[in-house]
């Protein structure tokens, strides 16, 4: 346990991490490698339960419209609500809740095990810093993870609306591909883009801090996960409805 970091209050902390990324350039080659790893498991690893979801989602789409407009699927309407929900909003929201649920609530278990085992002290005994050892390479590869696994989400999700209409109506790839890119534009892809970068980023913050915040008791440990949970998903909820009300007030 470091007094230094327990002391620090949420936007402190986000300062530091902010501050010392640009100054900790002696490891490196350590932070890289860590933060590798957190990509596998938040990213690589993750990437089954976002197939499913995304597969659900595009399929469930084109069956609910279907049954409430008869040719829904054979309408422009029906790529225009595809564009609305999955790339702008459900892609990132199911995406970061996923990460949220897997890697947020590992990585503050991990460091509030840290806490209590002392071994935050041992690595701040070696002149390395524990937020720059331990956070920020978390707090990037879950930018990285985030963003990649949203545009891979729009991805399986799109394929999947296209092979459900594909079964019902007939529709070839051409055509669908040809649709969707025509109703999207460019300002949905910048959306998608800064949620789920900012999604990434504040989903590392506040589960490192609520991991750095464990003291000495075990118990505290999963008190500062379900924090960290509950947090992540207020912010997630706040800078949603912030965003897209920029977007639609200045760029739609």
């Amino acid at each position: 346990m470091i007094h230094g970091i327990q002391n620090l209050n949420f936007f402190d902390f986000l300062a530091t991490v902010v501050s010392e990324f640009f100054s900790r350039r002696e490891i490196k080659n350590i932070t890289i490698t860590v933060a590798l790893r957190q990509i596998l498991f938040t990213g690589y690893e993750a990437l089954s339960i976002i197939t499913l979801a995304a597969v659900a989602v595009g399929a469930v789409i084109v069956l609910q419209g279907n049954s409430v407009l008869a040719s829904f699927s054979q309408s422009p309407m029906y790529y225009s609500i595809l564009v609305a929900i999955i790339p702008r909003e459900l892609s990132i929201l199911l995406t970061s809740l996923i990460v949220i649920a897997r890697s947020g609530t590992a990585i503050s278990t991990e460091i509030g095990n840290m806490n209590i085992n002392n071994e935050t002290l041992a690595i701040y005994s070696f002149g390395i810093s524990p937020i720059a050892y331990l956070a920020i390479p978390r707090v990037i590869a879950m930018i990285i993870s985030v963003v990649c696994l949203t545009v891979y989400f729009n991805f399986a999700a799109f394929m999947s609306s296209w092979f459900i209409n594909y079964l019902s109506d007939g529709v070839i790839p051409s055509h669908f591909i040809y649709e969707l890119f025509t109703t999207m534009s460019i300002t949905d892809l910048l959306m998608a883009i800064i949620k789920s970068s900012l999604f990434g980023f504040f989903i590392g913050v506040i589960a490192c801090y609520n991991g750095f915040k464990v003291q000495s008791s075990i118990t505290e440990v999963p008190q500062r996960t379900i924090k960290t949970v509950v947090n992540s998903v207020s912010v997630m909820v706040v800078l949603d409805i912030i965003i897209t009300s920029l977007f639609y007030l200045y760029l739609y």
